[in-house]
């Protein structure tokens, strides 16, 4: 497995980073068995990184992740968690709660310290707020010990930039920006690390848009980009290759974000994802593809409040 440092920071984490957002049972039930199964898996593999949020399942993705991860040196991996989203449409971004979801994340993660907290979907908040009251509040945490590194995350990039523009943060954490369909990110990495700011990558299959089976009903991307990743996908299983090996392959390649996170709800899927992450790339496939996905390439759709969408 290969090994980045996170600019900026003592943290060396794999290419290849664990979401945990299925263990929420955000893509269908995950018990505690197949759970721990996956995060073991990982780990025997590899994978350091662990990215998870009390948003995912309403609490339940971080209590499953606690118990996955009982009894494995805390020395061996690294933590990621957020604050200020707690559920579909609501988001608070105050010092208060920031405080206490810091204490309650601690304690269903089963440790005494998280190594990264983000600042979750911020562009559903005042970016105001965020700079003056959020990201200060998790500084304190981190003067006292809760938290070693500060993060923000979010889909706009603007919005990203807007407040790594304004305030000191570690990391920033973006989704759905570099991959087959979208590489938008690649034209903000030098902004973010003229600012001494580390870069990690999320969702490479573009929310389920580039996968065999296709977009869930709620994916926000307009028609005209799921029909073109569909097609991309009927491409790809012509040839005998699945997209989502192609997405996840191209995605870790990507050398100027510290790791990719991919979410992986059981053992099968750690495995295979590893595989796919670390084999060939299969440049004649990636280019015809390409082709396929030109028509819509780096369209995106709206996130969020529409002011936080302007360019800083």
């Amino acid at each position: 497995m290969e090994d980045r440092l996170i600019e900026g920071t003592d943290l060396r984490v794999s290419a290849l980073g664990y979401g945990a957002a299925p263990l929420g049972d955000v893509y269908g039930r995950v018990n505690l068995r197949t759970g721990t199964r996956s995060v073991r898996a990982a780990l025997e593999l590899g994978v350091t990184v662990f990215d998870v949020s009390p948003y995912y399942g309403r609490t339940r993705a971080e209590t499953v992740l606690g118990q996955a991860l009982a009894g494995v040196d805390r020395d061996t991996y690294t933590l990621a968690t957020k604050v200020g989203r707690y559920g579909t449409d609501e988001f608070d971004f105050s010092a208060a709660r920031v405080r206490r979801s810091v204490d309650e994340s601690l304690a269903r993660l089963g440790t005494g310290h998280l190594d990264l907290v983000q600042v979750h979907d911020l562009e559903f908040g005042d970016l105001g707020q965020v700079v003056e009251e959020t990201l200060p509040a998790l500084t304190e945490l981190r003067d006292a010990g809760k938290v070693r590194h500060v993060g923000i995350t979010g889909y706009p990039l603007p919005a990203l930039a807007s407040v790594a523009g304004r305030a000191r943060v570690d990391t920033v954490l973006s989704y759905c920006h570099y991959t087959l369909l979208d590489r938008s990110l690649d034209d903000w990495v030098p902004y973010f690390a003229e600012r001494g700011i580390a870069v990690l990558n999320a969702s490479p299959l573009a929310m389920g848009a580039l996968t065999a089976r296709g977009a869930p009903p709620w994916h926000p991307a307009p028609a005209e980009v799921l029909r073109c990743c569909a097609a991309a996908a009927e491409l790809c299983a012509r040839r005998g290759v699945a997209l989502e090996q192609l997405a996840v392959r191209f995605a870790v390649a990507y050398p100027r974000v510290a790791t990719t996170f991919v979410g992986m709800p059981d053992e099968e899927q750690v495995r295979r994802n590893v595989g796919w992450a670390f084999g060939p790339l299969d440049e004649e496939l990636l280019a015809d593809v390409d082709r396929v996905l030109a028509p819509v390439r780096n369209h995106t759709w709206p996130s969020g409040r529409p002011e936080n969408s302007e360019p800083p």
